[in-house]
Parts: C-alpha cells; sequence; structure tokens
C-alpha cells in the first residue's frame, strides 16, 4: 500500500487520531506534573475539542468510508459529531468549578471526558456490529469511573457501582445480539445484514431484540431506565450534565444507523419494539417524576421520558422521522445543559441546594436566572413558541405521516401530563415565598445559560439551518 493510499484510508478517522493522541499527551502532562495541572488540563482538553470539531467539518464533503466499511462519516455522522463535541465542550465548562475545589482537584476527569467522546464519535460512525461494540464500550468504561468520579461521596461511589453493574449486563445483552444476527446472516455489516435479512426469521428477530435492549440501556429507555435516577442523583451535578447530553446523543445515533441502515426490510419487526419502548418511556417519564423533591432525579425521569419521544420519530422509520429524531436531539442537549447550567447556579453559603423547594422565589432574588429557568423548562414541557415545541412537533408529524396515530396521540396526552412537573417548578420560584440570596453566579455558568436560553427562545424565529442540516443528515442514511 502506498503513502498516499494509506493517508487516504486514514482521513476519515483523523478528528478520532487527534482526539486520541491529544488525550494520551494530556494524560502524560498529568501523571508527570500531579494534580497542580488540573486547571491546565481542562483548558487543553476544552481547546482539544474545538480543533476535533473544525477538523470534523474540514473533511471532504459526501460519504467517506474506511477499514472496509466498518467506519463511515457520511453527513448523519458530522451532524451528531460536532452535537457530541458540543456537549462534551459544555460539560468541561460546567465542571470548572467543581475542579477547581481543592479536595476534588481531579486531572483525569478531563481526560476521561476525552476518552468518553473518543468513544462516542466511533460509536456514531460504525458501519458494523463490531465497530459499534468497541465505540459503545470505550465511551461507556470511561463514564463508569466518571460517575464515580467524587471519591470521597459515598453516594458517587454508590453511583459508579450501580451504572457498571447495570451497563456490564446491557453489554451482554448487546453481544449477546449481536452474535445471533452474524450467525443468521453471517456478516457483521450493516449493508450486508440488510442484504441478508429481508425476512424476519426467528434468529435474528432474536438478535434484534438482545440488540435493541443494549442500546435502550444507553439511551435510559424503559424498561432498562432503573440505572438513571439513582447515578443522576448520586453522581456530581457535571457528571450529571454530561450523561444526560453528549452519551445520548451517541447512543441515539446508533440506535438509528442501526435500525434504518441494517433492517431496513424487517421494518415491522424492530418497529414494533421501538413503538413500545417509545410509550412505555413517555408514560414513565410523564408519571414518574410528579412525585420528585429533587431536581436531579426529577431530571433523570424527564430525560427518560424526551428519550421516549425522540424514539417516535424513529419509530416511523421514514427519512422525515429521522430528521425529526436529529432535530428532537439536537433541541434536548441544548435544553438539559440550559438547565443544568441553572442547577449548577444554586449555591447558598458556598455549598449546593438540590430540593425543588430550594428555588422558591427565584424570581424574586435572582430574575434572571429564574426567567431563563423558566423559559427552559416551558421548552421542555413542549409550549410554543419555544424549541422543544418544534422539537415535539417534528417527530409526531413524522408518526402521523407514517400512520402510527395512536402513538401520536400517546405522545400528545404524556406531554400534557409531564408539563405538571415542570409548570411546579415555575410556580415555585415565582409564587413562593422567597428564601436567602444565593452565591454570584460564576461567569461559565452565565454563558452556557445564555446561550442555551437565547437558542431555546430564538429557535422559532430561526429554525432554518439546524432543520436544513438535520434533513441532508437524515437522508444520507437512505
Amino acid at each position: 500500500m502506498s503513502f498516499e493510499s494509506a493517508g487516504y484510508q486514514l482521513l476519515p478517522v483523523l478528528p478520532e487520531l487527534v482526539l486520541a493522541a491529544g488525550a494520551m499527551a494530556l494524560l502524560m502532562v498529568g501523571a508527570y506534573r500531579g494534580v497542580g495541572t488540573t486547571g491546565l488540563i481542562t483548558g487543553l482538553a476544552l481547546g482539544l475539542l474545538v480543533f476535533v470539531g473544525l477538523l470534523e467539518l474540514m473533511l471532504p464533503a459526501g460519504k467517506l468510508t474506511t477499514f472496509n466499511g466498518s467506519f463511515i462519516v457520511d453527513d448523519f455522522a458530522r451532524f451528531l459529531k460536532i452535537l457530541a463535541l458540543v456537549g462534551s465542550a459544555a460539560t468541561l465548562v460546567l465542571s470548572m468549578e467543581f475542579l477547581a475545589n481543592p479536595s476534588r482537584r481531579i486531572f483525569e476527569y478531563s481526560i476521561l471526558v476525552l476518552l468518553s467522546t473518543l468513544g462516542m464519535m466511533i460509536l456514531i460512525s460504525a458501519g458494523d456490529l463490531i465497530m459499534l461494540y468497541l465505540g459503545l464500550e470505550l465511551m461507556s468504561l470511561a463514564l463508569y469511573v466518571v460517575a464515580a468520579s467524587n471519591r470521597d461521596d459515598a453516594k458517587s461511589t454508590e453511583a459508579g457501582l450501580k451504572y457498571f453493574v447495570l451497563g456490564a449486563l446491557s453489554s451482554g445483552m448487546l453481544l449477546y445480539g449481536a452474535s445471533l444476527i452474524y450467525g443468521f446472516t453471517g456478516t457483521v455489516s450493516f449493508a450486508g445484514i440488510a442484504a441478508a435479512a429481508k425476512t424476519g426469521s426467528i434468529g435474528i428477530v432474536f438478535g434484534i431484540v438482545f440488540l435493541l435492549a443494549g442500546l435502550c440501556f444507553k439511551v435510559s429507555a424503559v424498561p432498562f431506565h432503573m440505572w438513571t435516577p439513582d447515578v443522576y442523583e448520586g453522581a456530581p451535578t457535571p457528571v450529571t450534565a454530561f450523561f444526560a447530553s453528549a452519551p445520548k446523543v451517541a447512543a441515539l445515533a446508533v440506535f438509528t444507523r442501526v435500525t434504518l441502515t441494517a433492517f431496513p426490510g424487517i421494518m415491522p419487526q424492530w418497529q414494533q419494539i421501538v413503538v413500545f419502548v417509545a410509550i412505555a418511556s413517555m408514560a414513565l417519564g410523564s408519571f414518574a417524576a410528579i412525585g420528585q423533591k429533587n431536581i436531579k432525579r426529577l431530571m433523570a425521569y424527564s430525560s427518560i421520558g424526551h428519550m421516549g419521544f425522540a424514539l417516535v420519530g424513529l419509530a416511523a422509520g421514514t427519512a422525515e422521522g429521522a430528521q425529526g429524531v436529529l432535530v428532537y436531539i439536537a433541541i434536548y442537549v441544548a435544553m438539559t445543559l440550559g438547565s443544568f447550567s441553572v442547577i449548577l447556579a444554586m449555591k447558598r453559603n458556598g455549598l449546593h441546594v438540590e430540593n425543588i423547594s430550594d428555588f422558591a422565589g427565584l424570581s424574586n432574588t435572582n430574575p434572571l436566572l429564574a426567567f431563563f429557568f423558566a423559559m427552559l423548562l416551558f421548552s421542555l414541557a413542549g409550549i410554543p413558541p419555544l424549541a422543544g415545541f418544534f422539537a415535539k412537533f417534528y417527530v409526531f408529524n413524522a408518526a402521523i405521516k407514517a400512520g402510527l396515530f395512536t402513538l401520536s396521540v400517546v405522545g400528545v396526552v404524556t406531554s400534557v401530563i409531564g408539563a405538571y412537573y415542570y409548570l411546579l417548578i415555575v410556580k415555585v420560584m415565582y409564587f413562593d415565598e422567597p428564601l436567602t440570596k444565593l452565591d454570584p453566579v460564576r461567569l461559565e455558568l452565565q454563558t452556557v445559560l445564555a446561550i442555551a436560553g437565547l437558542f431555546n427562545i430564538l429557535f422559532c424565529v430561526f429554525p432554518g439551518p439546524l432543520v436544513s442540516m438535520a434533513s441532508a443528515a437524515a437522508k444520507s442514511l437512505f
């Protein structure tokens, strides 16, 4: 193989290679210089993510493949990789105060975020079952450690252990499903599986069930959601913000790619699974959050519900449905990062507060913070003309065009029920007696909140760029 040929083969994976090399270099710096470099490594990691994002955008247009089709870079992959990089970069910004604490100077934290992001990028570009598993495990192994990164806190350690045990179970189910699919089709590539699986034999159907069960765990969809509330509550809040944003992007991306490119000929079989999971997730997310007192547990159930709404678009099995999924996940990431920046800003006398009752009277003590949080909560509830309304509109519209009327009606009803607990927080902020003033809000939290809040409010004025990019990305799958 000539040098030019080898260089072209590696061109599609250039951003991933740079990210891996950068993470290893930062690890060496941290190991050599010690915890005193935590701030430096966090800043360099943030710069590395931005640089990798620019590299991704500079790759040649069109569909690129390498490693015999195992790694695919198309418009779909580019869209979701940029979104995952944005989520990871925002997480590092939100983590600056957490890492500045002398008792929590963990230089490995930023490196683990980088390695997890590397796994996400591989997962998003996976073109066969082996690359899918490699990306999934690289992402997950770093997440297990990040969940337990607050080593002096029993809750954080418990969160990491729970996530690890249940994650190992889900990986086993996914591998079993992959082995069944390979056994009955004779190939691991998605294109090869699509050619071989034009009729749904019992073995392939069982394989799809186990494969999707493993992926449902990663998107925290019912009935594989049980880890979510405990891990969200126990992990440090910046880690919870990370869990709720970037990994969801990668898991939903591979969920979409696998179903639409590996099993297009047997859509009725996997569509039943997706419809059931979507309905169960929307219902549980709407009802279970009503009794929650802790804002992080509430956000956990909210994320379960929102993954159900996103899967409504996937259940349609059309390019329009895939476009709805992409628009939904982009808006969801913005809403989630904005909400967690508010939760991180809730400090009194140097201590973080996490109960919903602690938001009482926030409109009197910090009106701007209360306004942006209220707008984000209205958006999460799907109230027009905010971005969250359009996210739900696109997925429901795709489902109706595909004839999934019952699914759409259930989605609208559960959305109305879920609005109750979002509006309850708004009521607490605007109508309850105010508590003592919050500590001053750090600049990085204000920046993330301002960007997410303004995107959320102004999306109805400028929806074109995101919608057109999502449409191009979705069409690249078909």
